[in-house]
């Protein structure tokens, strides 16, 4: 007669029912995901919780992000895009690899490009102009460069932005409101956005940098406009 195992106690449920129980419960869990996915959705809608999603979402800034736009300059780029359509972010991009944001120690380029956008003289002045030949450095008198009249006669992107009579590579506004001026003429008005940046530097790696902080820029453009306005407002 054997001896029985008092040391090993038989399982509640056998490893069948087990498995069949896994099988059932599997539909069950995907019904209720389900259902919670749904109910994650219908909140969403709900302005108060959508908000505080918004905020959450804006303050998930990648590490990566150059956030470095000094917020008085958004409302600039807003205007300028309102008025020759180029996007305000792509302006930003500009301006950031240009000068990053007007902060480097000069505003003169080693070839001779000036102001906050950089511009070549003879561009900014227009190449009709009698001395502009070769990279445009051209002999351009100061009073020539920032008369709006004279840009006209040959053919320049300079802008009087702020209609004080003077178009100023160095005046903030003038400065963006020429690049736009130059970047829609020169393919984003007819949406060639790449064709444009290259005309405005000839230089493919400079196309690569330009998208790079443009594209980020677009990302997070809502964020950065309603920042911006919040400090305009502030001021107020």
């Amino acid at each position: 007669m054997a001896k029985k195992n008092k040391g090993k106690k038989d399982p509640l449920l056998s490893q069948k029912i087990q498995i069949w129980i896994i099988v059932l419960l599997v539909p069950v869990a995907i019904t209720v995901y389900f259902f919670v996915y749904l109910a994650w959705k219908e909140l969403q809608l709900i302005p108060t919780f959508q908000a505080t999603v918004e905020e959450e979402e804006a303050s998930q800034v990648p590490p990566n992000f150059d956030l470095d736009i000094p917020m008085e300059y958004i409302p600039i780029y807003l205007a300028a895009e309102e008025k020759y359509g180029v996007p305000w972010t792509l302006l930003a991009a500009h301006h950031r690899v240009e000068t990053r944001f007007s902060t480097m120690s000069t505003l003169v380029s080693p070839v001779g490009a000036e102001g906050h956008m950089q511009f070549m003289p003879c561009t900014f002045v227009g190449w009709k102009h009698p001395t502009c030949t070769g990279l445009g450095q051209g002999e351009i008198t100061k009073e020539e460069k920032m008369n709006p009249k004279m840009i006209k006669k040959y053919g320049g992107y300079g802008v009087d932005a702020n209609n004080d009579g003077i178009a100023d590579p160095y005046d903030i506004e003038d400065a963006i409101y020429s690049a736009a001026n130059f970047l829609a003429k020169a393919g984003v008005a007819k949406g060639e956005l790449k064709k444009a940046i290259y005309q405005y530097n000839h230089s493919a790696q400079y196309v690569e940098d330009i998208l790079f902080y443009y594209k980020q820029y677009r990302e997070h453009s809502e964020e950065l406009e309603r920042v911006a306005l919040q400090e305009a407002n502030a001021k107020k």
